[in-house]
């Protein structure tokens, strides 16, 4: 029997009077992995909007340039959408196999802005109108759901996602990420135009960075919440896809260092050199999974999107909607896919952001019930009040 069948045939059983955990057996081989970006990544310079006029207004310094010849420049994946260069050689070849898709414009209702209010909400799963039970993490529900208890966080403590009813465990992963330019390299950099005409700015530049970076410090490590950096996580997917691989069928993994307020970067910098360290990753994890990548789903997320306009520090503020990623030899990718919208200043959320069109809730569920062959009452437990969206992702 081939995969397409069975998830038709679980799908007609979980219609009948027996539906429930008996019959997420035959799915039980599926492997899921959601890895978590602490900090509200730049969605707009991962998944970047070509075709938009006003996105390159709007970042004057930062944007990643359209489509072309030179190696800085997006990668093309249709007429509206282009992928940050610094994927070229881990994600962009999954892409262009049919094995990784992106679904912009997705998130929550939550527009608080607040990566703890926010990654609460997310990782909680429950209605944002109703009173929330902060012992009951979506991931764990799911697990409960399937019955087969094989669910292990990547993880320093057991986050909020797989807190719950059923005994998950954890282990922690090594961080071991430096900064990109200690205060040598920058009185070596400013040493170097001493006695030119640039010596002030420069100098200036670094006084002007050094400040702000204090300033923002203790929110980045807040926001982070103790997660895995994007060296530490490269680092560490081979040895989170072999225990996968033998034991596991859920696992969670977050990583930090998202939160981009100063020095962004475009095609080049900060960004760029953490969306290669998460990308190599991503690659070493489907390589080890080997033969059973075929039927392993990887999604990335993050609490929210970024402002679309850079701000004055070459940065980008806490935004709303953003970019979801899909991974895996069971995913139908090749493709940008879930609503979407012009980006201009009439479509903004607020004048500021990325609206959201495709709520995380229904993204999910509907990949869970066509993943796993779940019933809507299965989905409830899961997403309470949510009804699952089929997106066409696997």
């Amino acid at each position: 029997m081939n995969r397409r069948v069975l998830l038709q045939t679980c799908a007609t059983l979980a219609l009948t009077p027996l539906a429930g955990s008996l019959w997420a057996a035959p799915a039980s081989n599926t492997r899921l992995l959601l890895v978590f970006l602490r900090g509200g990544y730049d969605a707009a310079n991962l998944l970047v909007p070509t075709s938009s006029p006003f996105y390159y207004e709007a970042r004057p310094t930062i944007a990643v340039a359209r489509p072309g010849t030179e190696p800085n420049s997006a990668l093309a994946l249709d007429g509206d959408w282009g992928l940050h260069p610094a994927l070229r050689d881990s994600v962009y070849p999954l892409f262009t196999k049919g094995q990784a898709a992106f679904v912009p414009f997705a998130g929550t209702g939550d527009t608080s802005r607040s990566h703890f209010e926010t990654q609460d909400s997310i990782e909680l799963g429950q209605p944002l109108e109703r009173s929330r039970n902060y012992r009951s993490g979506f991931l764990n529900r799911l697990a409960a759901t399937l019955g087969d208890g094989g669910a292990m966080s990547f993880t320093d403590q057991l986050p909020l996602i797989l807190q719950g009813d059923l005994m998950v465990p954890n282990t922690a992963l090594r961080s071991l990420a430096k900064p990109s330019l200690d205060a040598r390299q920058s009185r070596l950099i400013a040493s170097m135009y001493q006695g030119t005409t640039l010596a002030p700015q420069v100098t200036e530049g670094f006084v002007v960075r050094d400040d702000v970076m204090r300033e923002m410090a203790s929110e980045m490590d807040a926001a982070n919440r103790n997660a895995v950096s994007a060296k530490g996580f490269a680092l560490e997917a081979r040895r989170i896809a072999r225990l996968m691989k033998d034991k596991y069928r859920i696992g969670f993994v977050d990583v930090g260092g998202w939160d981009t307020h100063v020095g962004e970067g475009g095609a080049t910098g900060y960004l760029a050199g953490r969306l290669d360290e998460l990308g190599r990753g991503l690659a070493a994890f489907a390589t080890e999974m080997g033969a059973e990548w075929r039927d392993t789903v990887t999604i990335v997320v993050s609490e929210f999107g970024r402002t679309l306009r850079e701000n004055g520090n070459r940065g980008t503020d806490h935004g709303h909607g953003t970019v979801y990623w899909l991974l895996g030899g069971a995913v139908r990718g090749g493709k940008i896919l879930g609503e979407q919208t012009r980006i201009d200043p009439a479509s903004l959320f607020q004048n500021r952001d990325f609206p959201v069109l495709n709520e995380y809730r229904a993204i999910l569920g509907g990949l869970f019930a066509r993943l796993y062959g779940l019933n809507a009452g299965q989905i409830d437990r899961i997403f309470p009040g949510a009804k699952g969206r089929e997106m066409g992702l696997v």
